[in-house]
């Protein structure tokens, strides 16, 4: 292997002085080492991925951090040095940073393989320069159309891109029209997870369907269920492309507390337990342990790491403030935001949320998704309070109000600290208050509340 470059080296140093200074400050910046390292050496992420001997990449629109963070502790447990980007900074920025930390001074990686969470707009830009053998695909739903456009381009440049790296192994969601007709656009070896028909499927969609057309001839497709949008059991009368057989398979899932499924692969069935709520987080861990299986990692192996998991910023994060329960959960579009809602409807008691709602670059600037989302499911539940704040509260508490949530249990509240403290007054010992916030309040919300945390033991 050839010595790097000064620019390499410089690029390197930029990216590691810029992170011990965010370390030192603390602050949580993932994706500004990785920026200044790339206007130095934009060639950076090429030459520091090609020093590992495997790269598997992750992508979708939901679920990604997940499962990208669940997998790396199933390869760590197993013995491999990994690199990763556990944060969720998936563009290329972050995902310089992430092999900047895993790289010394000297502009060596001290990692032998790459696990690199890819935003989906961003992994035709950066496919062939990581010339990944594995490629994960959870889902595609609607993200954003101010930043990424319509579905049907996305998986199109993604599919192109996927087409020009040699031996590339895909393990795709098979509930996902979407994501399983990568299979036929590519061309290359397919591998699906998906999961059984069990007493939470549904006859009847969602308000929201993503794919609900064939991806390939246009006609309606046609489901004996769905798990959720355009998750489930389909077919297309026209054409007859329908969900593909399936190598690993979720059986018999229990989502009470935290997520208990079977995985039926071949002829056997091992249990696989996760400390997460959410019927879309069981998808996350079978994408994940279906990847682990496909690299030969033992059942054993795969279940302890997948029960021992800990959730990152704002996937089901908890915190104990003061003996009360706080539930911070990211949501960013109609699909994921529905099924956060449909997990909490699962809970007893009334469900007292903050919701934080912003409109920046990261965030989408338009709005107008919050429409699209199934808010009138909270209109039969017990809802305490619900708190609205961020830049767009208003709008928020706008979309409830016509949503059928009466107006005495809705308050505006721009501040988001003052948001925070009058959530916790609503709720006493041993209850839970749920955070729901869009991407730029994560992060001030997550420090927040571990302030929070530390005053009120």
């Amino acid at each position: 292997m050839s010595l790097p470059s000064i620019k390499t080296l410089l690029a390197v140093w930029l990216g590691k002085g810029i992170a011990c200074v965010n370390r030192t400050l603390g602050r949580g910046g993932t994706s500004l080492p990785g920026m200044a390292a790339l206007k130095v050496d934009p060639a950076l992420i090429k030459k520091l991925v090609s020093q590992h001997r495997q790269v598997i990449v992750v992508t979708g629109t939901n679920g990604k951090t997940t499962t990208n963070n669940i997998l790396a502790g199933i390869l760590i447990r197993a013995g491999y040095r990994v690199a990763w980007n556990r944060a969720g900074a998936n563009m290329k920025s972050g995902i310089a940073t992430a092999l900047i930390e895993n790289t010394s001074l000297l502009g060596k990686a001290r990692t032998s393989t790459a696990l690199l969470e890819v935003d989906e707009a961003t992994v035709p830009l950066v496919l062939a320069d990581l010339q990944p053998a594995i490629m994960v695909v959870t889902n595609f739903f609607r993200d954003q159309l101010d930043r990424y456009g319509e579905l049907d381009k996305t998986v199109a440049l993604i599919a192109e891109g996927a087409k020009k790296i040699p031996g590339l192994k895909l393990i795709l969601n098979a509930d996902d029209p979407l994501v399983a007709s990568l299979a036929q656009r590519t061309g290359r070896d397919s591998y699906f997870y998906g999961v059984a028909a069990s007493r939470w499927v549904s006859r009847v969609p969602e308000q929201v369907r993503e794919g609900c057309h064939c991806p390939f001839c246009s006609h309606c497709l046609e489901y004996a269920y769905y798990h959720f949008s355009q998750l489930g059991n389909y077919r297309c009368p026209q054409c007859g492309f329908s969900r593909p057989p399936v190598h690993w398979e979720a059986v018999d899932p229990d989502m009470a507390p935290g997520i208990t499924f079977y995985l039926q692969e071949k002829e056997e069935r091992w249990r696989l337990s996760l400390p997460l709520e959410g019927y879309y987080n069981l998808y996350n861990v079978l994408a994940a342990a279906a990847a682990a299986r496909f690299m030969g990692i033992d059942q054993k192996i795969v279940a302890e790491a997948v029960r021992t998991y800990t959730p990152q910023t704002g996937r089901m994060e908890e915190f104990n403030i003061g003996g009360k329960r706080v539930l911070l959960v990211l949501v960013k579009n109609p699909a994921g935001f529905n099924q956060v809602l449909r997990s909490l409807l699962l809970k007893e008691g009334p469900l007292n949320m903050v919701i934080a709602i912003n409109d920046l670059d990261a965030d989408g600037k338009d709005v107008s998704w919050l429409w699209d989302v199934n808010f009138e499911m909270l209109a039969k539940a017990p809802v305490g309070k619900i708190i609205c704040t961020g830049l767009r509260g208003a709008d928020m508490a706008v979309r409830l109000k016509y949503a059928g949530i009466p107006e005495e249990k809705l308050r505006i509240i721009d501040d988001r600290e003052e948001a925070v403290e009058e959530g916790l007054n609503l709720i006493g010992p041993g209850e839970t208050l749920y955070v729901l916030p869009t991407y730029t309040n994560l992060f001030p919300m997550s420090k927040i509340l571990s302030s929070r945390q530390g005053k009120r033991k």
